[in-house]
């Protein structure tokens, strides 16, 4: 489930508000998905993950550019010294699965595709039911603590229950086979 969007102003931090999953490049060729919008600019000038892995559609930031834009439909422009419109750079899509729950999970938020997943599906985001992006926001955990603790406080004890119902079963059936005629 998708959690609560943070505000961070970084010009690459991006958040999914709604259905999606960013796809990266992994070093073997397969493309891994994430909905961790946390991007930097490497030495080349790509937009990366934290990992190293770049976003799938190869947009490349000028060196001279002064501010980047990302807009809510994944269009990215950057606005470059000495011109006075900004140049668009590139589209940044999403993917989407019919059974995002199926996803493999291989570690650092990344995502394979499994046969339970289904096929990735890319789109532009605001259509087909993708989720638009959120410039400048990051997702934040979907997991809220106390209701976890409260539901493992509620198994662990139903759990004591049953093991005393069955204790106290077993009891009683070692005193009925004990009784004497």
């Amino acid at each position: 489930a998708p959690g609560p969007l943070q505000r961070t102003d970084a010009p690459l931090d991006l958040a999914i508000n709604g259905a999606g999953f960013f796809g990266v490049t992994l070093p073997d060729g397969r493309i891994a998905y994430t909905r961790d919008g946390s991007f930097k600019i490497s030495s080349e000038g790509v937009i990366v993950t934290s990992d190293g892995f770049s976003l799938v559609g190869d947009i490349t930031i000028p060196v001279e550019a002064e501010t980047i834009t990302i807009s809510a439909t994944g269009t990215v422009s950057a606005k470059v010294a000495g011109q006075e419109d900004p140049q668009e750079l590139g589209q940044i899509n999403v993917f989407l699965f019919t059974n995002p729950a199926g996803l493999e999970r291989i570690g650092k938020n990344l995502y394979l595709p499994t046969s339970a997943s289904g096929d990735a599906t890319e789109t532009q985001p605001g259509l087909a039911g993708a989720g638009l992006l959120e410039q400048g926001f990051l997702e934040g955990s979907n997991v809220q603590m106390v209701e976890e603790m409260v539901k493992m406080i509620l198994a662990q004890r139903a759990y004591e229950v049953n093991s005393k119902a069955i204790q106290t079963a077993d009891e009683m059936l070692n005193a009925t086979n004990n009784i004497k005629r």
